[in-house]
């Protein structure tokens, strides 16, 4: 895909309310971020004559939610297989039948690292969160992740009662040694009653307490720009999950749809990002998937 056709070229950001038109929604409008942003950004892209970096092999990963037809036949064998194609972590969704103790087995078996695992939030009131807290800790992980919020919560009203849940949630997962993410989707990035739904939980959440794990397609076809957020909320964002978009606004392998992942991750060091976590909803091999996208995102330069 040529550059100029990607969405998120630098000083070239994806507005709240736009998309590429048609399928897509409409072009990314220009972001120039004022002030202290402007200063951050500046800090960030200090050196830019330097070579350019690559992502450290340590923070490529496998978000597991797209392996779910291999891992469901044979979970363990397809850690191995992602080993072996040079995943070094993986982010848990979904566990086939097996405890917390027995992934992590075949993880130290396999020499992959969870950095990371998906419950739901109702987990939060239901009682089951310390048990959760505990089984992040077993699977050797350092956050929590939730990966949505329910259809009754998409208003203002529900956002604020969930960024109240998520602080008091995420004290208890400090205190377990590990933090609070929330995975955001599409309806998280719409204007509801005037009120953007996504900066709520920005505003409202302690960042001490809740961070967030960005999903960088669902956030684009928000109207979000992933640089924008890494530059205004700074290191609230250790976990990405990497997920390319075709032209049709489907789901594609990294590195083969119109995102241009180098332009978000110039400010990428600001959002205070550790973890690049690949992932496809609909793979059609998911270890196809898993080759082309690991191979694009260890010769990214940015």
């Amino acid at each position: 895909m040529n550059d100029s056709t990607r969405i998120g070229r630098p000083g070239t950001g994806i507005s709240r309310r736009s998309f590429l038109g048609g399928a897509l929604g409409a072009t990314a409008a220009a972001a120039v971020v004022a002030g202290t942003a402007a200063s951050a950004r500046a800090d960030d892209l200090a050196g830019a004559g330097d070579a350019k970096r690559p992502i450290p092999p340590s923070g490529i990963g496998m978000h597991l939610y797209t392996m779910r037809g291999p891992l469901a036949q044979d979970f363990e064998g397809t850690l191995a297989q992602l080993a072996a194609i040079g995943y070094a972590t993986v982010g848990v969704s979904g566990r086939h039948g097996h405890d917390a103790a027995q992934i992590r087995g075949m993880l130290d078996r396999t020499g992959l690292k969870a950095v990371l695992e998906h419950v739901g939030y109702g987990t939060i009131a239901n009682g089951g969160w310390q048990q959760a807290l505990e089984d992040v800790r077993t699977l050797g992980g350092k956050w929590i992740v939730i990966p949505s919020l329910p259809g009754s919560m998409l208003n203002p009203a529900g956002y604020r009662e969930a960024a109240r849940a998520f602080n008091e949630a995420g004290l208890a997962a400090r205190e377990a040694g590990l933090k609070l993410l929330f995975h955001n989707h599409e309806p998280d990035h719409r204007v509801v009653q005037g009120e953007l739904l996504y900066d709520i939980l920005l505003n409202e959440t302690d960042p001490a307490l809740v961070g967030f794990e960005l999903d960088l397609y669902w956030a684009a076809k928000g109207g979000a720009d992933p640089a924008r957020l890494f530059q205004e909320h700074p290191r609230r964002f250790p976990a990405l999950h990497v997920k390319d978009m075709a032209p049709n606004g489907d789901f594609a392998d990294v590195g083969s749809g119109v995102l241009d992942f180098a332009a978000m991750f110039q400010s990428a060091r600001r959002g205070g990002v550790k973890q690049w976590l690949v992932e496809h909803d609909r793979p059609a091999d998911a270890f196809q998937t898993a080759r082309n996208s690991y191979a694009h995102l260890a010769a990214l330069r940015f």
